[in-house]
């Protein structure tokens, strides 16, 4: 047992010694590039998440007849201190097609997002969503188009 103690002992100091690889300090190992992007991130982020303000969520197009396309625009502001970047707008369904900014919109700017919706087999009342996904403190805007379409007459 004493040996086996003894032996125990030994290895846990050779270890030691030879884990510091001739005194090589952690330091020197740390890359100097990623240091100065973390630094230029750590700034970005203590400006505050991207605000959106929007000049409408929600659009009725009233009554149109079936068939017809419908479009309209959502304007979105940045309000906040950091870029805001929409990385993608998705349709409730086929029917609804979005088309966004992919650039940045810069803090104070405006950019345009248009919708069209296509009412050709949707008769009826109807109401359709558009949700962004976007670098803002919650990470997600609903946009929704509603109003009637009037049904074809039956042949």
């Amino acid at each position: 047992m004493k040996k086996t103690t003894i032996l125990l002992a030994f290895v846990i100091t050779a270890s030691f010694f030879t884990s510091c690889k001739n005194g090589e300090k952690a330091t020197a190992k740390i890359n100097k590039e990623n240091l100065q992007k973390a630094v230029s991130r750590d700034v970005e982020i203590k400006k505050g998440t991207a605000l959106i303000s929007l000049d409408k969520k929600v659009y009725d197009f009233g009554t149109v007849n079936e068939g017809d396309i419908v479009e309209t625009s959502f304007f979105v502001t940045n309000s906040g201190k950091t870029d805001l970047v929409i990385t993608r707008a998705k349709g409730s369904c086929g029917c609804t097609v979005p088309t966004w900014p992919k650039e940045p919109i810069k803090p104070g700017k405006t950019g345009e997002i248009k919708v069209k919706f296509n009412t050709n087999g949707k008769p009826n009342r109807q109401q359709k969503t558009v949700t962004l996904t976007t670098n803002t403190e919650s990470g997600r805007e609903v946009l929704t188009i509603k109003g009637s379409v009037t049904p074809k007459a039956k042949k």
